[in-house]
């Protein structure tokens, strides 16, 4: 027999990659990869396994990715309701980071993040907040995996007074930890309005010299492509098309205001898009158009956008939601269907942040990002399409199991390196504090 450290049995195995639905199999790691996925027969013959979860009622899939959230902003969550993007940020977000935004605040903020990201199926996220080495101490403490992206803003904020603090103060922090072996690292300049050309080409220069990824929110709104043809007289993704910053490692976050010659452009440049339709609704953003975005070949992932805009880091949610409101706006009921907005949740998150090879799909030496999905309530009776059920009716309550390189961070609900009465007593804290 073939020792392994861990087999975990489900009712259903989703791979994602290749497409289809398992039926009793169960999957094997070892070292914290997976090393096969066999009919559940089978492995009780030919492994050995130091460890044995059997899932009855469940079925595996990767772990979700998060494609674009800013984690410690769950201490802000709620603050801010039912007014626009503008006002919210600069009658109510900016004006509280301004005053209260510190290591501190990141640490805690990003630990309750990171909690509430496992506890609904999330392994990886792609994070966009001040003070990234706070934040890379907390997702060390909860396990989880990250892309830290280091924001650059050409105005001063408790975090940086300009353009050059920000690069400083990221890549400091970049290489402060860049041998975590959870954590990856991006240059995240905030948008086209708020960095100017001069800091745009210092970022594309730093990101060929390292190998770096860049993420900005782009065409959230269509107020940005108005004040780009006022100021610049270019669309804003043309304007940073030609300072050089489009290309495979660039990450286009919202895109709720792209054209047809945008849209060409992402697709020519392998350029990656993350929908994020709740934040989208609830700011009054707009529908960004994904069915036209992935007929185009442009890879589409799902992120939740921050606490504060959404007001829920719940990639279940998202997936709903991005399909239903895909039919609605192509007036087309076949489109994104469960399988596609699956795969964009897990696979296409993952090559988004440009860990494809590693995650995002259950195959073997691939890293055993796994979570376990309870089908057997009520809600879910009958069950003629699990992948159906993921997507239409199941929520993240039913995520009972979590594990990362094989490590079992949540177990029947539980989350095992967390502790969720001191987060909530920290959440307290720092409500009394911003009231």
């Amino acid at each position: 027999m073939t020792d392994v450290e861990l087999r975990i049995d489900g009712r259903w195995v989703l791979p994602i990659e290749p497409a289809g639905l398992l039926h009793q199999h169960s999957l094997l790691v070892r070292e914290g990869r997976m090393v096969a996925i066999v009919p559940t027969a089978l492995a009780e013959r030919d492994y050995a396994a130091r460890e044995h979860v059997a899932l009855a009622t469940h079925v595996l899939l990767p772990g979700l990715v998060n494609a674009h959230t800013h984690a410690a902003m769950s201490l802000l969550r709620g603050v801010a309701d039912d007014v626009p993007l503008k006002a919210w940020l600069e009658q109510s977000i900016w004006p509280r980071e301004s005053r209260f935004v510190d290591a501190d605040f990141v640490y805690d903020g990003t630990l309750l993040a990171a909690a509430e990201m496992l506890q609904g199926g999330i392994t990886c996220c792609n994070d966009m907040y001040f003070f990234p080495d706070a934040a890379a101490r907390a997702y060390r403490a909860s396990g989880m995996r990250a892309m830290l992206g280091l924001p650059i803003l050409d105005f001063p904020t408790p975090y940086a007074a300009d353009a050059d603090g920000y690069l400083h103060a990221g890549l400091a922090a970049r290489d402060a930890w860049k041998h975590e072996p959870r954590l990856l690292f991006s240059l995240a300049p905030h948008a086209p309005y708020t960095v100017a050309d001069a800091t745009w080409t210092k970022i594309v220069i730093f990101a060929r010299q390292l190998d770096l990824a860049i993420q900005t929110h782009l065409l959230e709104t269509r107020d940005e492509r108005r004040q780009s043809l006022a100021e610049h007289h270019l669309a804003p993704l043309q304007r940073l098309h030609r300072l050089g910053a489009t290309g495979p490692g660039f990450i286009a976050i919202h895109a709720v205001d792209v054209d047809p010659a945008d849209i060409e452009l992402l697709a020519t440049q392998h350029c990656h898009v993350v929908h994020c339709p709740a934040s989208n609704l609830k700011l009054a953003s707009g529908i960004a158009p994904i069915a036209a975005l992935k007929r185009a070949g442009v890879n589409v992932a799902l992120g939740s956008d921050g606490p504060a805009s959404n007001n829920r880091l719940d990639v279940f949610a998202e997936a709903r939601l991005a399909s239903l409101i895909a039919k609605v706006a192509g007036n087309d009921a076949t489109a994104l269907p469960a399988a596609d907005v699956l795969r964009m949740a897990t696979l296409g998150g993952a090559t988004a942040l440009g860990m494809e090879n590693d995650l995002g799909s259950l195959e073997p030496g691939k890293q055993a990002d796994v979570i376990a999905v309870d089908l057997s309530g009520l809600s879910h009776a009958p069950c003629y399409d699990p992948q159906s059920h993921l997507v239409h009716v199941t929520g993240r309550d039913q995520v009972s199991d979590v594990w990362i390189a094989g490590e079992r961070l949540l177990a029947d609900g539980m989350l095992t390196r967390l502790d969720t009465k001191e987060l909530a007593s920290r959440a307290r804290f720092w409500q009394d504090r911003l009231q």
